[in-house]
C-alpha cells in the first residue's frame, strides 16, 4: 500500500470511530496495517498528511506517535473481530 492509500483507511478508521474511541482506532490501525508500513517504510507522518476526511479536517499531526505505538504492538497482539 502507499502512503496515500494508508492515509485514506486511517482517515475512514479515524472519522468512522465511535465517541470515545478514535485514539483506540489510530493504534488497532497501526497493528492492522504494520506489516505494509514496516515493510514499505513508511512514516506516520506521511501517513497523516494524507488522512483527510470528505469534508477537509485531518488527523491531528501529533497522533503519529498513537501509529506507531499500534505498530509496535502488532507483533504483540491479534485483532479481535466480534
Amino acid at each position: 500500500m502507499t502512503a496515500q492509500e494508508l492515509g485514506k483507511e486511517l482517515a475512514n478508521m479515524y472519522f468512522t470511530a465511535k465517541d470515545g474511541e478514535r485514539v483506540a482506532m489510530i493504534h488497532l490501525f497501526g497493528i492492522r496495517f504494520s506489516k505494509q508500513i514496516l515493510s514499505n517504510k513508511i512514516s506516520a507522518n506521511e501517513i497523516i498528511k494524507y488522512a483527510k476526511s470528505p469534508d477537509g479536517s485531518i488527523v491531528n499531526k501529533s497522533y503519529f506517535a498513537e501509529i506507531n505505538k499500534g505498530v509496535k504492538l502488532a507483533k504483540y497482539v491479534e485483532e479481535k473481530i466480534d
